[in-house]
C-alpha cells in the first residue's frame, strides 16, 4: 500500500481555494501512485474556524466541499478533516472529524475525542467529544486514524475511561495516522516528535503524521510533518514553513525503503525568522493585502521588522516612514536611511517636531505651570502613528506593529503611539532575542546597521532617553519575564531562584497593570508556548497577589 502525506496550507472560509488545492494534491499523489492520501485536522474550512462554526451555512460549505473531494477520489481513497453535524439532541452541534474517502464515496468518520481547552485553543466551544472508537479497513489492513490529541494524550485523562488509542489496539491495527493541526512555537518540535516517537513504542506500532503549514492570523504551523517506525524510530520529515507531499509504501507490517533519521531541528532562532516570514506572508496574502507601512526609528526593532517584512512581501512592497522628533540624533535618521538603503524598500521622511509642537500649544494653557512628562512624550508617539496610518489610509498600505514582547509584557510603549498597527510582528519575540534574530539576519552580509545593533535602546522622546531609565537590564528583565509568563511561576518562586526581591514584585505589578494596555493591541505573531493574546487571557481589573 502506497500513502501519501499531503502537507498543506489552507485559507480559512476560503472553501474554493482550499477544495481545489486538495483535489489537486490528489491528482498529485494519483500520478505517484499512491493508493491513500492523507490530508490535515480541519482542512476542509482550515483551523482554527472558531466562530465560523455557529453559521449553519458554514457548515454547509464544508459538507459541499467534501462532496466534491469525494467525487474526485475514484481511484484513489483519502483522509481529511472537516466538521461534521452531531446527529443526537444532547451535546454540541458538531464533531471535530476525519472522513474516509474511497471510490468517490464517504465509508466511514472518525470523530475526535480529546478536545484542547488550553492556551489557543478551545475546541470544547464548538465540538462534541467521541467516545466510541473503531479502525479503519482499507485493502485488507486496519488502519488506527486519530486526529491530533487523540494520539498526544498517551497518559490516563480525567474525563476519559482510557485513551482512543488504547481502545482502537483492541483491534489490531496494522498501523497508525494522526491528523493534526499542531501550532508552532520554537520548542514545541521537541515536544511533538517525543509525543509521536513515545506512542509508536507504547503501541509498537509504526505512525504517518501529517500536520499542516501556513499562518491564520496569530497562529502559525510549521508543517514538519512526521513517519515513524514501531520502534518509535524517525524514518522521514516533511518540510518545515513549507507546502509539501511524499508517498510511502506499507508492505503490511513496517513503512519499507526508508533508514532510521536524526532528529535535528533548526536552532531556535532560525526556527523564529522562518515563522515570522511565513506569519506575515500568510497575513497580507490571505487578508488581500499586499504592501506594508511602518515606522522606521533607526532602532532595532524597526530595522528588524522592516528586514522581515522586506523579506516576506518583497522590498517593493515595503514603506518605511521615518518621523524624528526634535531629540531624534543624527546617527539614529542615518542608521535607518543606510537599512532602507541595504533593503531596496521605499522610504519617506517627515520630521514630527511642528506637530508635536502644535499640539503642546495647544494644551499649553491646560499644562501650564506641569513638568514636561509621559504626556509630552505621548503626544510624539501619537503624532507618528497619525502619519503612518495616513499612509495606510491614502496608498493603501497596512501598518505594522514593531512592539517587542518585552515592552509590551511591562507596558513600555504608548497606547494609540507606536503600539498601533494591523499586526504586532515582534510582539511574542524577547527583546534580547530581537538581537540574535538582528544577528542570525546579518549572518551573511551586513543588512541591520550595526550601529542598530550596539548602540543603547532608546525611545528618543526625551533628551538622552534610554530604556534603560524605565526598566531593568533586558537580558535579567527577559529571564524574569519568562518565568512569569511562560513558565507561569509566582514572584516566590521567581525571588527562591535568585532574582531580586524588589525587581521581582515592581515588574509583576508592571505586567499585571498593563493588561489593558494589550487588550488593546493587534494580534500578535505567536512564536513562543505563551504569547500575549488568545493563549493568554487575563483580566484587566484582577488583582492578582503572589
Amino acid at each position: 500500500m502506497k500513502i501519501a502525506l499531503a502537507q498543506l496550507n489552507y485559507h480559512i472560509g476560503n472553501f474554493e481555494s482550499n477544495t481545489k488545492k486538495i483535489i489537486a494534491a490528489i491528482g498529485d499523489a494519483k500520478l505517484k501512485g499512491a493508493d491513500l492520501v492523507v490530508f490535515a485536522e480541519l482542512a476542509v474550512c482550515g483551523y482554527p474556524p472558531r466562530d465560523f462554526l455557529e453559521f449553519t451555512e458554514f457548515v454547509e460549505l464544508c459538507d459541499h466541499s467534501i462532496e466534491e473531494i469525494a467525487a474526485a477520489c475514484t481511484d484513489i481513497a483519502c483522509i481529511i478533516g472537516a466538521p461534521t453535524k452531531n446527529p443526537r439532541i444532547e451535546g454540541k452541534d458538531l464533531f471535530n472529524s476525519a472522513y474516509f474517502i474511497e471510490g468517490g464515496k464517504i465509508t466511514q468518520v472518525v470523530n475526535k475525542a480529546l478536545l484542547p481547552t488550553y492556551d489557543v485553543f478551545d475546541e470544547y466551544r464548538y465540538f462534541e467529544p467521541s467516545v466510541s472508537f473503531s479502525c479503519i479497513e482499507f485493502q485488507g489492513r486496519k488502519i488506527a486514524l486519530t486526529i491530533c490529541e487523540d494520539l498526544w494524550n498517551i497518559n490516563d485523562n480525567p474525563l476519559y475511561i482510557s485513551a482512543p488509542m488504547d481502545e482502537l489496539v483492541k483491534e489490531s491495527p496494522d498501523f497508525m495516522i494522526n491528523i493534526a493541526a499542531s501550532p508552532f512555537s520554537y520548542n514545541h518540535d521537541d515536544n511533538r516528535y517525543k509525543i509521536l516517537s513515545d506512542n509508536c513504542k507504547k503501541y509498537q506500532l509504526p505512525l504517518l503524521y501529517v500536520n499542516q503549514v501556513g499562518s491564520q492570523t496569530e497562529i502559525i504551523f510549521d508543517g514538519g510533518s512526521l513517519v515513524f517506525n514501531a520502534q518509535g524510530e524517525m524514518l522521514d520529515q516533511l518540510n518545515y514553513f513549507e507546502e509539501d507531499l511524499r508517498v510511502y509504501e506499507f508492505d503490511g507490517t513496517a513503512i519499507t525503503g526508508l533508514e532510521k533519521k536524526e532528529h535535528n531541528p533548526l536552532p531556535d532562532i532560525e526556527q523564529i525568522h522562518q515563522a515570522l516570514i511565513l506569519g506575515i506572508r500568510d497575513y497580507f496574502h490571505k487578508s488581500g493585502f499586499s504592501k506594508a507601512v511602518l515606522g522606521l526609528s533607526g532602532g532595532i526593532d524597526s530595522a528588524l521588522v522592516c528586514a522581515l517584512a522586506a523579506e516576506a512581501l518583497g522590498p517593493q512592497n515595503v514603506m518605511a516612514v521615518l518621523m524624528p522628533s526634535k531629540y531624534s540624533t543624527g546617527h539614529s535618521v542615518q542608521d535607518a536611511l543606510d537599512l532602507v538603503q541595504n533593503l531596496g524598500c521605499k522610504h519617506e521622511i517627515i520630521a514630527i517636531k511642528d506637530a508635536a509642537d502644535a499640539f503642546e500649544s495647544m494644551l499649553a494653557p491646560v499644562f501650564e505651570g506641569l513638568p514636561f512628562n509621559v504626556a509630552e512624550e505621548n503626544i510624539q508617539a501619537r503624532c507618528r502613528a497619525v502619519i503612518v496610518m495616513a499612509f495606510s489610509n491614502k496608498f493603501g498600505y497596512i501598518l505594522l506593529n514593531t512592539s517587542n514582547k518585552s515592552e509590551c509584557a511591562v507596558g513600555y510603549g504608548t497606547l494609540y503611539g507606536d503600539m498601533a498597527g494591523a499586526i504586532g510582528v515582534l510582539g511574542d519575540v524577547y527583546k534580547t532575542q530581537v538581537y540574535q534574530l538582528a544577528n542570525f539576519i546579518n549572518r551573511e552580509r551586513e543588512i541591520i546597521p550595526q550601529n542598530s545593533i550596539v548602540k543603547p535602546p532608546s525611545a528618543e522622546l526625551r533628551p538622552d532617553q534610554k530604556d534603560s531609565d524605565s526598566l531593568p537590564e533586558y537580558d535579567v528583565l527577559d529571564k524574569l519575564l519568562f518565568q512569569y509568563i511562560e513558565l507561569k511561576k509566582s514572584s516566590r518562586d521567581i525571588i527562591a531562584q535568585g532574582f531580586d526581591e524588589q525587581l521581582v514584585r515592581k515588574v509583576i505589578a508592571m505586567v499585571n497593570k498593563a493588561e489593558f494596555k494589550r487588550y488593546q493591541t493587534p494580534p500578535i505573531l505567536r512564536v513562543s508556548p505563551k504569547a500575549f493574546g488568545m493563549g493568554r487571557r487575563m483580566p484587566i481589573v484582577g488583582k492578582y497577589l503572589s
